[in-house]
């Protein structure tokens, strides 16, 4: 028997989910919750093996959740089941141990097959977030000839954007610099767009590989260490 969680912020959906798997014959579906500080108590309740696990949620969103759990949890299995394709997401949530990233247009019978297969030790995306995950593999793999900044540019950066660029490189979400830094997320978002403006950068996979190759970080810790 498959024990599964349900964390989704609508009802409906949950309640859809309920029904559908609740009726397969190798799954008992545990739980449904609308958050995520209600997903890690009913794990320590029901000790799930799969949890389906929405992305935005109030209190705590899917991606934080993930890393906690896994850390935690790490022989729990997590699918993340969202209407969001978006990188920052996508990326996060695979590098925190989610086992499946699926988009809510995925059908009923695909889900199960998916459920069964994390469930086994499996991996499992939709066709758009693999071809996602392919893309950044590529960048990476052709990142040493393509991507270049201009010096100058470099010296337009100032601290604060600094401090965004070390969240990028250490894989945090503009969520989880926003906290570190003390800021809000739509002044992360807005200086993040700045920082790759002013650097001629596509993209924050971009804006990690360059800081990574070029140990951007360690020169401006010496920059700041001959001021001081």
């Amino acid at each position: 028997m498959i024990k599964i969680l349900i964390a989704d912020d609508q009802e409906l959906m949950r309640q859809s989910l309920k029904m559908i798997l609740g009726g397969v014959e190798d799954f008992e579906v545990t739980d449904a919750v609308s958050n995520g500080t209600d997903v890690i108590r009913s794990i320590r309740e029901n000790k799930p093996d799969v949890i389906l696990m929405d992305v935005r949620m109030p209190k705590m969103d899917g991606v934080v959740c993930t890393k906690i759990i896994k850390e935690n949890e790490p022989d729990i299995k997590i699918i993340i089941l969202t209407t969001f394709d978006d990188d920052e997401y996508v990326f996060n949530a695979i590098k925190n141990g989610a086992s499946g990233y699926l988009l809510k247009g995925v059908s009923f019978e695909e889900l199960i097959e998916a459920i069964r297969k994390v469930h086994s030790g499996m991996a499992i995306m939709n066709d758009d977030i693999t071809n996602k995950v392919l893309k950044l593999f590529s960048e990476m793999a052709k990142s040493k000839d393509s991507v270049e900044v201009d010096e100058q540019s470099i010296n337009e950066i100032k601290e604060n954007e600094w401090a965004i660029i070390e969240g990028i490189v250490e894989g945090l979400s503009n969520k989880e610099i926003a906290t570190k830094l003390n800021f809000s997320e739509g002044t992360i978002r807005n200086n993040l767009s700045n920082i790759l403006n002013k650097l001629g950068l596509k993209n924050r996979t971009q804006l990690a590989i360059w800081a990574v190759q070029s140990d951007a970080m360690s020169r401006m810790n010496n920059k700041n260490n001959e001021r001081n």
